[in-house]
């Protein structure tokens, strides 16, 4: 028994003219012929013809979303095309393998249904919009679907088309999308009915009247013209990288090139904290510029290795990716979390796991590896006190910590009358351990509780300077106790 049959013919992108000779041909000696919609003007030609035609039209208002109308539309075809010993065409919009989801799903499945698709082209709506836009592809041009638009998609260097724009709801989403990587004033095109002598429209518009421009339908598409412009290139990682990497090059920066690991390691500790400082300052256009140093230091740290040919930052990119999802299975996978609690136990146990994996704790000799040398000391007792708790080396509630506090602080009373200088130290280093211990029962960081602190005593001091500054005089002028009256003042005044 020979396979059923089950051919699919363009039906061009508008104007009935478009339709090809070869399509006609096999519309006119069809048995059956099934249409996705019957809203296209090529249409009309069937229609006085006398051409008999079944379009699925109303599947669109008996299904919630358009996958489950493509979906429906295939399983139809395809058991009609069983049933038809002649076989059956299928007609769609434009040509069936630009932007035609049905086609894609009955590719997938005629094979295993025991059916012989044939896919026979048409004018697509592409071809009139390289005329009817004057836009030449070989420039470069991306072809984006409307409803599965992201910002990560576009780039400005190329011609963008961005099909399937059925309605203003629709452009209003490529408009967000947009405004991602283009000015808000950026100039657009939107072309409705290209090639349709009697109904074509094209429209130059600012991004931001995109979705304020009416007449948006099945034959709607958005270009956005290619562009040097240096501002928009630079708002990608792909330029940044390129930047870098000719600042290291022999073309590039003499000091650049002269740079090692080692020479900029110091560098990369202090945009770290120029980046605190702007975060703890609240301060937004701080943080842009901070956070934009930081990553500096990232990029020329990978470019240095990328030269070597070890990693590039698209490795450090993909490694970090791949980290963020194994570690999130509440969020990737099958595990769920309810609150953050369980959230940061998936995280710890997949980052467990992930260590098994790898092989990366059989080195490991104690359970305090693992912690940077180079941390600072608040922060590093922080964190060996934390690996200490999760075997068990830790006390139940926090009386016993504030106990050890109160003995500590009288060993270093007694060590500050009787003990040297080195043995005072210590002491004092076994108070603010203690402390830090007390930090992790009141759940505070005690990097960031000293912070605060110490930009509360900023404050206070700066109210002294300048109400000595109102009285004109100095600090050789006044003396502990006025500072102190001050300084109580600060206090009253102050929010914290």
């Amino acid at each position: 028994m020979a396979n059923a049959q089950l051919t699919v013919v363009g039906l061009g992108s508008g104007d009935p003219d478009q339709l090809t000779l070869g399509v006609w041909r096999r519309l006119l000696a069809a048995e059956r012929v099934f249409v996705r919609t019957e809203q296209h003007p090529a249409m009309s030609l069937l229609q006085e013809n006398d051409i008999a035609y079944t379009s699925f039209d109303s599947l669109y208002e008996q299904h919630d979303s358009f996958p489950d109308v493509y979906k429906a539309i295939a399983e139809t075809l395809i058991t009609e095309a069983k049933r038809s010993a002649e076989g059956i065409i299928y007609g769609v919009p434009g040509h069936p393998m630009v932007a035609e989801r049905t086609v894609q799903l009955l590719r997938e499945q005629c094979p295993a249904a025991g059916i012989e698709l044939r896919i026979i082209g048409g004018e697509s709506f592409l071809d009139q919009a390289f005329v009817s836009l004057g836009m030449d592809p070989i420039e470069g041009f991306a072809l984006l679907d409307a409803a599965e638009l992201q910002p990560s998609l576009l780039q400005p260097q190329l011609h963008t088309l961005i099909g399937q724009v059925y309605d203003t709801y629709t452009a209003s989403d490529v408009k967000l999308a947009l405004m991602e990587r283009y000015p808000d004033d950026y100039e657009v095109v939107v072309g409705h009915a290209l090639g349709v002598p009697a109904e074509q429209r094209i429209l130059r518009v600012p991004l931001y009247e995109l979705d304020r421009t009416p007449g948006y339908g099945n034959l709607s598409l958005i270009w956005v013209p290619r562009s040097e412009d240096a501002s928009l290139r630079n708002r990608s990682f792909d330029r940044l990288h390129e930047i870098v990497s000719i600042l290291r090059s022999p073309e590039g920066c003499p000091w650049d090139m002269e740079q090692t690991h080692q020479s900029i390691r110091k560098n990369f500790i202090e945009e770290l904290y120029e980046a605190l400082e702007a975060i703890d300052n609240d301060d937004p256009d701080g943080m842009q510029e901070e956070f934009g140093d930081v990553i500096l230091q990232v990029m020329l740290h990978s470019q240095m290795e990328e030269e070597t040919g070890a990693f590039s930052v698209y490795d450090v990119i993909q490694s970090l990716n791949e980290k963020l999802i194994f570690r999130h299975p509440h969020v990737f996978g099958e595990q769920g979390a309810s609150n953050a609690q369980e959230a940061l136990a998936n995280w710890e146990q997949m980052k467990a796991e992930e260590k098994r994996l790898k092989g990366t704790d059989a080195g490991r000799k104690s359970v305090l590896d693992g912690i940077p040398p180079d941390l600072p000391s608040l922060m590093k007792a922080y964190k060996l006190q934390k690996k200490a708790a999760k075997v068990g080396f830790d006390w139940d509630e926090i009386g016993p910590v504030l106990a050890k506090i109160e003995e500590e602080l009288a060993e270093l009373r007694e060590a500050i009358t009787s003990q040297t200088e080195e043995e005072q130290a210590s002491e004092l280093g076994d108070l603010l351990f203690a402390v830090v211990n007390a930090s992790r029962f009141i759940h505070a960081d005690p990097e960031e509780a000293l912070a605060r602190t110490n930009k509360k005593f900023r404050s206070r001091f700066a109210y002294i300077e300048e109400q000595l500054r109102i009285s004109g005089k100095q600090f050789d002028q006044t003396d502990l106790t006025e500072m102190d009256r001050l300084w109580e003042e600060a206090k009253r005044q102050s929010s914290f």
